[in-house]
């Protein structure tokens, strides 16, 4: 007979082999042979999706995970429950109650849905976690609660908590190296993570402060709706306020309308520390404000070390009246003379992207204005707004003139042609 080679190779491998396979194939693999009966049993990585719905109808997704933690064997070193149907919550209790007596070090926990799902207390026990991952869940650590000492990620997506519960989680964690938070519930959102080095941020809030984050190096924030000035109502600059405390900054996005708060208050020509180490930015800028193109400018040039440059115009296609509004027509004077007297050219910026374009004279300026500034840019892709837009669009980016010699434009064309414009 043949050797059986998958049988005989290392334990480590068959469980990366059996990891990739969806459980309820995992554990079926125990009819192989006597070899493999247990083999599924010590897995330390348990996956429970919509994969491992049965296709018999008296067994149900209940049914398997039961199955699964009472026959398993060893710790379990991750547990993740993202399945569309909806366990019963004390089942939910049951399992977590078991991981946390299992030395659990990755938890993810999707609840979909209507409901959101209370977490246990015995779940603040597991001081071994390093990955937790929360969708749709109420969070109410108990009183006793101190803290996951080694939790190093944290995810929080549509999670019922308190801004002091946020605010103590976060404090208690303090190897915390990267934290999502999505759609909360309160409105002020303060960050003090000494570690922190990756943020993510998605919601309704009306400010956001920073306290002890200088190993921040990426960042990407998004605010849903327009709710004008933060960080109270002094003339300072909101964008100073923001970038002082990311000092070693190297990626950074701007999204929704978190750029139309951050262009409050008084803003100089550069911020009063560069960006010595911002490789990629990406924003959402509405052209018909010149004050979020001023803004856009000072971060531009207060960051020579640009690489890469992802613009997405906010689809607002009318050039507004500016008559009357002084600030802004004091804007637009200052963003046409920084356009007419540039001195700085980006002379690291290699690639740009500037989404949702439509023929407005400010969007077009801008696109030029880079064209001019940039000697080593070798790729700029444009996407219009409209499939009507796209011929005259590539008739006004054929007469812009460029700095370098190496640059192409590529047009993306809605209809999903693509042009190369040389």
């Amino acid at each position: 007979m043949e050797s059986d080679r998958i049988s005989n190779l290392p334990s480590d491998v068959i469980e990366q082999i059996l990891s990739h396979l969806p459980m309820r194939e995992a554990v079926r693999t125990s009819v192989l042979s006597s070899n493999w009966r247990y083999k599924w049993a010590m897995l330390r990585h348990l996956v429970f999706d919509d994969r491992c719905v049965s296709t018999q109808k008296h067994i149900t997704f209940v049914d398997i995970v039961d199955h699964v933690l009472l026959g398993h064997i060893g710790p379990i070193h991750k547990f993740r429950l993202s399945h569309r149907g909806r366990p019963a919550n004390w089942d939910i209790d049951f399992w977590i109650l078991h991981l946390s007596r299992n030395s659990i070090k990755e938890l993810i926990l999707e609840i979909w849905g209507e409901y959101h799902y209370r977490i246990p207390s015995y779940l603040f026990s597991c001081q071994n976690m390093i990955h937790l991952e929360l969708l749709r869940c109420v969070l109410k650590p108990p009183p006793t609660f101190k803290g996951f000492r080694n939790l190093k990620s944290l995810v929080i997506s549509h999670v019922i908590l308190g801004q002091d519960v946020f605010q103590s989680l976060i404090a208690c964690c303090p190897l915390l190296e990267r934290l999502t938070l999505i759609e909360f519930d309160f409105a002020h959102l303060k960050i003090d993570a000494p570690n922190l080095q990756f943020l993510v941020v998605e919601g309704d809030f009306w400010d956001l402060i920073f306290e002890n984050t200088l190993n921040l190096i990426d960042v990407c924030v998004s605010m849903d709706t327009d709710v004008g000035q933060i960080w109270g109502c002094d003339s300072s600059s909101n964008l100073v306020k923001f970038m002082v405390h990311l000092p070693h900054i190297q990626r950074l996005q701007i999204q929704g309308f978190f750029l139309k708060s951050l262009a409050v208050g008084a803003l100089s020509a550069k911020l009063p520390k560069p960006c010595l180490y911002l490789k990629f930015l990406s924003i959402r800028v509405d052209f018909n404000d010149p004050v979020e193109i001023l803004t856009v400018l000072c971060l531009l040039r207060s960051s020579p070390a640009v690489q890469e440059l992802e613009i997405s115009v906010n689809p607002a296609f009318e050039e507004l009246e500016l008559s009357g509004d002084q600030e802004r027509q004091a804007a637009l004077s200052e963003v046409n003379s920084l356009y007419g007297n540039w001195i700085c050219p980006f002379s690291q910026l290699r690639f740009v992207k500037i989404s949702n374009v439509s023929n407005v004279k400010a969007q077009l300026d801008f696109i030029r204005f880079l064209l001019l500034n940039s000697p080593v840019l070798e790729k700029i892709i444009v996407k219009p707004a409209y499939a009507d837009d796209s011929w005259e669009q590539v008739k006004q980016l054929l007469r812009l003139g460029r700095a370098s010699v190496h640059s192409e434009i590529i047009f993306l064309d809605p209809s999903f042609e693509l042009w190369q414009l040389r």
